[in-house]
């Protein structure tokens, strides 16, 4: 028999805005239900965090009829099953972090699945229901072999994809990557890469201004592969003939670029400028001043920000020194540095949460609810072309949500309708 939950009491986060005093149906591995509780009196949503219609609600037609007042369905889905009363809560999708490298002392640069599934779990218990792995700069058959190690986990369900990041970046940008291993993005190396993920590779940053840049662009783009500029020395012309040529992502944008200059604006006026762009950002509060932050909004909007945490095998750990392909890292009051070699003070990547980005751009950077949960969720989902599934609470998606307190501390995590952390247990 399928199990059937319904969340209720809690604000409940949907794509047209905030529902107070809100039900979310879970039935198995699906939503079956989304709106106000049926004992819930219709109100006004708090503007602030974003209306929703107070009459708004969904109902799985399979499930039962809804009320289209106070979203009550009929007995067949109001009733039965266990109910889990969440007040002062809220209750948003799960997370979709495009650029991960690792966490809890375990990276996916180690090629094992032992360590790809404890930094897979790391960050679910930190609300991120689903993410790519991505790999850092290494020999190109180490690569490869990491790929297909990858790519059995995606083709299990435990990843959504490969995101390459390296050996194709700028050697004058390289931040934590391995200065000696880098090379330009020879079309046939970047096919080999693809070609050993078997299917499973959904992203590659590169530097488009390197010999074969551009050309590695459209290869990417007629595969299926979304091309990220990032790791670059570009110039504001080079990257607009980049995306000309289909790059759609910038890769944490305005870390490892050139500055936002009035005479040079490089590649970030370019990135924020185009509409078929996705910028990420890493909102740990040392990536980005929260100006920075604040302009990317205000130019690029929430349906085209993905925050990210560029986390690596530190995440969700203690300081110490840590792996990171190649090299080492050391991690003091949080913060992640390369510890010896040329590149030694270079910035390593985040040992930053997705539930810790969430609360510091709603409780310090000052966004909303709704545009924070499209830049955590809805923004990443429609660009890894997975919004039929998850990134939003919606009727017959997958049963991927988050449970936050009344201060935005992470409570529950569900994905695919079973606790990864259950709220009353913690």
């Amino acid at each position: 028999m399928v199990q059937r939950t319904h969340l209720t009491g809690a604000r409940v986060v949907l794509p047209e805005g905030v529902v107070d005093h809100g039900r979310v149906t879970v039935e198995g591995t699906r939503i079956t239900a989304v709106g106000p509780a049926p004992d819930a009196a219709p109100g006004q949503a708090d503007p602030a965090r974003g209306q929703a219609d107070p009459a708004h609600s969904q109902t799985d037609p399979a499930h039962g009829q809804a009320d289209p007042v106070h979203g009550q369905a009929d007995s067949a889905a109001a009733h039965g099953g266990r109910a889990l009363d969440l007040p002062g809560g809220w209750i948003v999708p799960g997370f979709v972090d495009l650029h991960v490298h690792g966490g809890g002392g375990a990276s996916f640069s180690a090629g094992t699945p032992e360590e790809s599934m404890t930094a897979i779990r790391t960050h679910r218990a930190h609300g991120t229901t689903t993410m790519l792995a991505s790999t850092v700069t290494g020999d190109l058959d180490d690569l490869a072999r990491q790929a297909a190690t990858l790519s059995e986990l995606v083709e299990q369900g435990e990843l959504a994809g490969i995101h390459f990041e390296g050996p194709f970046i700028s050697p004058h940008r390289c931040g934590a990557h391995q200065p000696s291993l880098l090379r330009a993005p020879d079309p046939a190396d970047v096919r080999k890469l693809v070609d050993a993920a078997r299917g499973t590779a959904r992203m590659m940053t590169l530097a488009p201004e390197l010999p074969g840049g551009l050309e590695s662009v459209r290869l990417l783009a007629d595969s299926g592969v979304l091309a990220a500029v990032g790791h670059t020395d570009s110039t504001y012309e080079a990257t607009i003939e980049a995306i000309r040529a289909g790059a759609t992502v910038a890769t944490h944008l305005f870390n490892a670029m050139p500055s936002l200059l009035h005479r040079t604006p490089g590649p970030v006026a370019a990135l924020l400028e185009d509409e078929r762009v996705t910028v990420e950002l890493i909102n740990d509060g040392t990536h980005l001043h929260p100006a920075m932050l604040e302009l990317a909004f205000h130019r690029a909007g929430a349906d085209r920000v993905a925050f990210i945490t560029d986390a690596m095998g530190a995440a969700g750990m203690s300081d110490g020194r840590y792996p990171l392909g190649p090299m080492e890292v050391e991690v003091k009051e949080g913060v992640a540095r390369i510890s010896g070699g040329p590149t030694a003070g270079s910035i390593a990547g985040s040992t930053l949460t997705l539930d810790r980005a969430f609360r510091r751009a709603v409780t310090i950077d000052g966004l909303g609810v709704v545009e924070t949960v499209r830049a955590m969720s809805a923004t990443p989902a429609r660009l890894l072309g997975i919004a039929d599934r998850v990134g939003s609470l919606e009727v017959g998606k997958d049963a991927d949500l988050v449970v936050l307190d009344d201060d935005f501390r992470l409570r529950g995590v569900m994905r695919r309708g079973a606790w990864v952390v259950h709220p009353e247990l913690g």
